[in-house]
């Protein structure tokens, strides 16, 4: 089992040292990680917490999945791992995209 935890559904109030007081209940804890929106620099509502042990992280799914805090219903389950992302958003498989391209790939620049 994977020890970092992804934790859903939390208050956009929830500390860091919030989380690590909740989750030392389960075992160790090695991080906590409140990643914040780009836009508006503010949590965007979940957390992961790697634990130090796998028995630490089952006891912390155990314990804490369904439970409330703050007010909310937490989530909480084993962290998949990230997504490979493309660059940017474009597709760079089909080498379609950029500036002066219509909808097919075709450039922009024909004349009728």
């Amino acid at each position: 089992m994977n020890t970092k935890l992804y934790v859903g559904n939390l208050p956009f109030d929830t500390s860091e040292d919030a989380l690590r007081e909740r989750f030392t209940q389960a075992g160790a804890i090695v991080s906590v990680t409140i990643p914040l929106d780009r836009m508006t620099n503010r949590p965007r509502g979940f957390a992961f917490v790697e634990m130090e042990t796998a028995d630490g992280a089952s006891k912390a799914i155990r314990m804490f999945d369904g439970q409330d805090f703050g007010g909310r219903t937490m989530n909480v389950s084993e962290a998949r791992p990230p997504e490979q992302r493309s660059n940017g958003g474009y597709n760079s498989s089909l080498n379609k995209s950029g500036f002066n391209r219509d909808r097919r790939g075709r450039s922009n620049n024909r004349r009728y």
